[in-house]
């Protein structure tokens, strides 16, 4: 088989970016059906490889896989048109969905839409606790660091990467002393014979030199990527200085796109809780509406942080245009949030062999995705809270607020229970769950 060329290579790169909805299961299983079945340009053992290395990473795994299979492809300009045509198209839509409902989510019928989709969001929270719960929490010890993740970060308050970090480091030295403990678990879950793809015949021809390690080449990525990725953070500083919403907004999210292991479900509550709290961007209820629109936009669902670095700069703009500021908001979020995956990937994939067989880092990302159930969780009550109750109050001077159970909303109740049984018992799917759930929300609210 020949490799494809790079034109061949982008129309499938631009048609998985289009199609690319449901959340990263629905992305790696349209990536597989692109890559793996229909064309064979990858085989399945090395598709797998690649994904639990992209799993080890920080940021969107769908994504950074895309970027990955197109770096060995076709180099570093074959992993941008694959990591950026994978972002794009959403990230336009998002855009314009956040231009949307800046200018017009207070409208009784823009309000009445989103009372369901928020209940909707909700549902499609708890099936994700469900999903990755049962692939991460294999034993009592998995269970323990999730409960002791969801107390940390819901009881204690403690931040989001301490609680990462702790875990991995736990899990680094467990499996030295106790492996059969923190194995991994894989991914993909195809149960196929191994196939071979055009890149393994590469491999097999010794045509992929770009693919193995050199110190060099190492120095030359970090070289590049890491001044592009905060030359705009930092020329924010110097424009405007420290207190500028967009120097707020390019550093808060680059500090993220270093600690967002587990997915945008294990990282939105920290992220709503300081944009709510912390900062001041956003209202309570926003973050769900936020969700809810990148629920129904193609690719990573991160990117609701482009819905809050839009509102951010939109509702603080300075001298330029609302619209204009919060323009630029969004695309220096989307920016930070994103260019660390190219760096991650070009740096790092050459030694992916050497991560495969490392146990104890193995063992570390066990610990982290068991710990990224519990901040899951985390996730789920406080959405739970803030759709379901008009009322929170925080009964003592620390820890976590609390709803007034008198401000309880029946009709949100209703629609959350509803969404729930569409996505868990009738496997309804996501986006026809999000449409019956906005129309039940016209119809309840009255509109």
């Amino acid at each position: 088989m020949a490799r494809p060329t790079l034109g061949a290579a982008t129309r499938v790169w631009a048609k998985i970016g289009l199609l690319s909805f449901g959340g990263p299961a629905g992305q790696i299983a349209l990536m597989h059906k692109e890559l793996v079945e229909d064309r064979r340009w990858i085989g399945e053992e090395r598709f797998l490889h690649a994904l639990n290395y992209c799993m080890l990473l920080p940021g969107p795994e769908a994504q950074q896989l895309a970027t990955y299979i197109g770096w060995l492809m076709h180099r570093t300009l074959g992993g941008l048109i694959a990591g950026l045509l994978f972002v794009v198209p959403g990230a336009l839509v998002m855009l314009g969905l956040s231009m949307l409902y800046a200018l017009h989510g207070e409208a009784p019928l823009i309000k009445a839409v989103f009372f369901g989709v928020k209940a909707a969001v909700l549902a499609v929270v708890v099936e994700a606790l469900i999903r990755v719960g049962r692939r991460a929490l294999r034993n009592r010890v998995m269970v323990w660091i999730a409960v002791a993740a969801f107390l940390g970060i819901f009881a204690a308050q403690l931040p989001f990467p301490l609680i990462i970090l702790a875990a991995g480091l736990f899990g680094w030295f467990g499996a030295r002393r106790r492996p059969e403990l923190f194995q991994g678990g894989g991914h993909g879950g195809s149960k196929a014979p191994a196939s071979l793809g055009v890149i393994d015949e590469m491999f097999a021809r010794g045509e992929l030199a770009h693919a193995e390690p050199s110190t060099s080449r190492a120095l030359t990525v970090l070289g590049v990527w890491l001044p592009l990725w905060l030359a705009p953070v930092v020329a924010a500083f110097l424009a405007f200085g420290g207190d500028s919403v967009w120097t707020q907004v390019g550093a808060f999210f680059s500090s993220m796109a270093v600690v967002t292991f587990g997915g945008a479900y294990a990282v939105l509550a920290y992220v709503a809780q300081a944009a709510v709290d912390a900062f001041g961007w956003l209202k309570p209820g926003e973050m769900a509406d936020g969700l809810g629109l990148a629920e129904t936009t193609p690719g990573p669902l991160i990117m609701v942080t482009q819905f809050v670095g839009f509102l951010a700069a939109y509702r603080a703009p300075g001298a330029l245009n609302p619209i204009v500021a919060g323009s630029l908001g969004a695309l220096l979020t989307t920016w930070v949030t994103f260019a660390p995956c190219f760096l991650w990937i070009f740096l790092g994939a050459p030694y992916v062999e050497q991560l495969r067989s490392n146990r104890a880092l193995a063992g570390a990302l066990s610990a982290v995705t068991a710990a990224v159930v519990g901040v899951i969780a985390n996730l789920a009550v406080w959405f739970g809270f803030h759709t379901l109750f008009r009322e929170m109050t925080r009964p003592l001077a620390f820890g976590p607020e609390l709803p007034v159970l008198a401000s309880l909303d029946w009709r949100a109740a209703l629609l959350a229970a509803g969404a729930m049984l569409a996505l868990l018992r009738f496997k309804l799917g996501m986006l026809p769950t999000l449409v019956l759930s906005a129309l039940a929300g016209l119809a309840l609210v009255g509109i």
